[in-house]
């Protein structure tokens, strides 16, 4: 199947069912007037006289949506299991099994290291996300963990296909993360800048990036540390994937996860004017903004020079469609390749997008103005079909977020006169 962008044929993405060949027994009965009786055997055979009763089922193929709310975080822990990742649905949960967040020490380091992984958890789940993967890594003999570890432990994560937001808190491995969510396709990639970059250094980082499934945030951000009862600079990631969560939870993953609310921050590592977010934004890095009362809030632009994919939602939501209708048409591959298939395909993907469109999703005033499925011989080749390949073309409209509100204002004056 192709996803389209739009409803136009760019960007296509070609997902594609191998379908094996249709039976002779099946094809001879095909060609069968409907009133003939099936041939021996496609019927259930009744030995003796009695009343029989079959379960038949009416319900036509159906879709549903995955999760897009689900976190994966790699990095070091105090303790815990490092062969796979370990599910937590709270602090408590993540301390059970990862320890407490007291800093880290590894061999041959003297001073103790900032646990962000207990600091991105605790801020995760603050901010409203309900489901997160952990993925412990560590280096040879206890030592501070590298690229190479961190590699191993994205693929062991991504043994787990719910995780749709992945991030390393704290960790400058960016293209390492988004190496990982460009071929698992339906993940995003959340980045840090690295602590205590200048505006200079985290632009010169960005050029160095270009992927539609990451976005890049900057500052690093200002809470109260409940260990030390100080003040402490977190990472970006651990907020920003549970404003994901609770954005997609509230509103769905269709709505851009901008500005909204960080919970627990009081500040930010870096002050930015006007002009520094201006010209940080203008390269496609995500800046945190403090307004009056300590209120901070975030912006969501990919990593991307593509403006078809400049939308954090957009990126997501895609991915959520592709997932959702990848998985849900599984059973393809065991269905004859004919019309009759493609007719439930159709039928299928139709109703699954009807649903998106109806709970505001797609743009368009109509459904035909929001999206279209084609499944029939115009998107298959006899190529495809005596290769037992089933072509789809999907083409949808989605929303995108409205950055710059133009508002008119008018007023009667003095001068005024009634009618």
């Amino acid at each position: 199947m192709a996803l389209l962008n739009d409803l136009n044929d760019s960007e296509a993405l070609e997902i594609t069912d191998e379908i094996p060949s249709r039976m002779p027994i099946l094809d001879r009965w095909l060609e069968q007037p409907l009133t003939d009786p099936p041939e021996e055997g496609d019927m259930t055979e009744f030995i003796h006289p009695g009343v029989f009763v079959e379960e038949v089922s009416f319900r036509s193929k159906s879709i549903e949506g995955v999760s897009t709310s689900t976190a994966g975080f790699v990095g070091a822990t105090a303790v815990g299991p490092t062969d796979g990742p370990v599910r937590v649905s709270g602090l408590a949960d993540f301390e059970r099994t990862y320890g407490c967040g007291c800093p880290l020490t590894f061999a041959g380091t003297d001073a103790p290291v900032d646990n962000y992984m207990w600091h991105a958890a605790r801020v995760f789940f603050a901010q409203g996300g309900e489901r997160l993967f952990v993925q412990r890594v560590i280096g040879p003999g206890e030592r501070r963990p590298k690229a190479a570890e961190y590699e191993l432990g994205l693929r062991k994560l991504g043994k787990r296909p719910e995780v749709a937001v992945v991030a390393a808190p704290g960790e400058p491995i960016a293209q390492t993360l988004i190496e990982h969510a460009d071929r698992t396709r339906y993940r995003f990639a959340v980045l840090d800048s690295e602590r205590g970059q200048t505006l200079d250094e985290v632009a010169a980082l960005r050029e160095r990036i270009d992927s539609a499934y990451a976005a890049l945030y900057y500052p690093w951000l200002r809470v109260h540390d409940p260990i030390t009862k100080s003040e402490i600079d977190l990472p970006p990631s651990g907020f920003v994937t549970g404003i994901y969560a609770r954005n997609d939870i509230a509103r769905g993953v269709h709505k851009p996860p901008a500005n909204e609310s960080v919970t627990g921050a009081i500040g930010l590592e870096t002050k930015l004017s006007e002009r520094d977010v201006e010209a940080l934004s203008a390269r496609g890095i995500n800046t945190f903004r403090v307004f009056g009362g300590g209120d901070a809030r975030v912006w969501a632009r990919t990593a991307s020079s593509d403006p078809e994919w400049k939308y954090v939602n957009v990126r997501r939501y895609f991915n959520y469609l592709e997932h959702s209708i990848d998985q849900g048409t599984q059973w393809t591959v065991f269905e004859p390749n004919g019309e009759p298939l493609w007719a439930t395909l159709r039928s299928a993907i139709s109703d699954f997008l009807l649903t998106e469109f109806r709970r505001g999703a797609l743009a368009g005033e109509k459904p035909e103005h929001a999206f279209h499925v084609k499944c029939d011989r115009t998107t298959m080749t006899q190529n495809d079909l005596d290769d037992g390949r089933l072509v789809c073309i999907i083409g949808v409209a989605p929303l995108r977020p409205a950055e710059f509100v133009d508002i008119h204002i008018g007023r009667w004056t003095a001068n005024h006169r009634c009618p």
